[in-house]
């Protein structure tokens, strides 16, 4: 596939690195040459320097024959008139489009389309990132949250510890501690590195353990591997930004919040838009501030600024004086590692929150959701079944029939509004929702053909 990607930003550049991989003939343009030419040397794609909205520059980005263009460059308008050019003029079959301001998002429907402004897909990365810290903070003590036919099914990182019930037990015995709940283990990570689980697998302290289950029973499966967290109801948030607002938006009428932002202006704005979060002016480094406003009741401290550095540093000052829990939105993916599981709970990249929704629309199968997990190196995929007997690879077998390799672990089937946990003789049918989760992003190929419809389907 032959796309072009708009912005040499963490997002953009993120998705360049991954399509590129993937065997994507990638070109990534932007008006920074300096900063192009040093990308160029590291990975297989091809750089432009110009104005991505520009038709002169986008034909020499070889937009004529794109299948795909991907405009995520921090200027909305930017974003938006590029792909309404690459359709206007070229025809470009796929048009994703980065958008910052709510407003446009509000207007979606009436905004993007082929009689507005030519886009296939708008995401807005503010809304996809404080939806997920809102799914961090409504279930205590998961590392990772991610969502999938529609919210019925959740795939949930724990991190086992000391005293977990399973804990230094075989997975098997899952089973017998919660004989009411359906669950599966879909991976486990040991040190950073993965293991394919087996009924024999002994879950071991330390553990970070990813599994399935319909959202109800998402709790009881955490308080197996560690003591439950007692439900969160102080949030203070650091940062009046996009995102700040958007949570502080979300959470306030079911938690107390507070909201801490350095500019004066802007805090007028937030009080204006807020109406029970409690907003202060002021530094969240400022130690006296966060002591004056009983930091040590917070249950969960969010650092949001636009400063890796600051939110680093804030969140350590926190954490020492009390906060129970502390997340750092973190845009440099190399400090993400580094970072999360000392001091620092949660590290949030935000380019791993985002390029799930662009590589639902690449993937040439029918995904529904895609979640590129541990710095792209796993994925977590809701694919869905097309076809019938005759034209497809999976319909009408049964998991134990598929033959897939270790590394790809089928978790749960969404069937309607059935929600099924995915044993050896689970049958796949048509329409099915499958979720999958692949330890190795190298098997996403395999995936695409097993779930991809053969021509006798079309």
């Amino acid at each position: 596939m032959k796309i072009i990607v708009l912005g040499a930003n963490p997002v953009g550049i993120s998705l360049a690195s991954t399509l590129s991989a993937e065997s994507n003939d990638v070109t990534l343009v932007d008006s920074n040459e300096t900063r192009l030419e040093g990308l160029k040397q590291g990975m297989d794609i091809q750089v432009v320097s110009g104005r991505g909205s520009h038709p002169d520059v986008l034909e020499q980005a070889g937009v004529e024959d794109a299948d795909l263009i991907i405009a995520v460059s921090e200027n909305d308008e930017l974003n938006m008139v590029a792909c309404r050019v690459a359709y206007s003029l070229y025809r470009t079959p796929k048009k994703i489009c980065r958008v910052h301001s709510s407003s446009f998002i509000a207007f979606r429907d009436e905004l993007f389309g082929k009689q507005g402004i030519a886009v296939d897909t708008p995401i807005c990365p503010e809304m996809i990132v404080s939806d997920y810290i809102e799914r961090l903070i409504d279930l205590p003590g998961a590392l990772q949250v991610l969502d999938f036919a529609d919210g019925k099914v959740q795939l949930v990182g724990v991190k086992a510890v000391y005293g977990g019930p399973l804990v230094g037990q075989e997975i098997r015995l899952l089973r017998q501690h919660m004989p009411s709940i359906d669950t599966r283990v879909a991976a486990i990570f040991r040190k950073d590195r993965p293991i394919v689980p087996e009924g024999s697998t002994v879950i071991e302290a330390e553990d970070e353990v990813f599994f399935v289950a319909a959202q109800g029973d998402i709790p009881a499966c955490i308080a197996e591997l560690r003591r439950m967290d007692r439900p969160y109801r102080r949030v203070f948030i650091a940062g009046g930004g996009n995102i700040g607002l958007r949570l502080a938006r979300q959470l306030e009428s079911r938690y107390k919040v507070k909201l801490v932002e350095r500019n004066e202006r802007r805090c007028d704005l937030l009080t204006a838009q807020l109406r029970r979060t409690l907003v202060l002016h002021g530094e969240a480094s400022d130690r006296e501030l966060l002591i004056s406003e009983n930091i040590e009741d917070a249950d969960v401290f969010v650092a949001l600024t636009n400063d890796d550095e600051a939110n680093i540093m804030t969140c350590m000052m926190a954490k020492r004086l009390g906060a129970k829990k502390v997340m750092a939105l973190i845009n440099n993916p190399d400090y993400v590692d580094l970072i999360q599981g000392g001091e620092i709970d949660i590290a949030i990249s935000p380019q791993q929150a985002t390029i799930g929704s662009v590589l639902t629309k690449v993937r040439r199968a029918d995904f529904a959701n895609v979640h590129s997990l541990r710095r792209g190196a796993a994925e977590a995929i809701e694919a869905v079944v097309h076809g019938d007997v005759a034209s497809s690879r999976v319909i009408g077998r049964e998991l134990r029939q598929l033959n897939l390799p270790d590394g790809i672990t089928v978790g749960a089937i969404v069937r309607g509004d059935e929600v099924l946990i995915a044993h050896d003789d689970t049958r796949v049918e048509s329409g099915d929702h499958v979720i999958l989760f692949l330890v190795d992003r190298k098997h996403v190929a395999l995936v695409e053909r097993l779930f991809g419809a053969g021509f006798a389907h079309f």
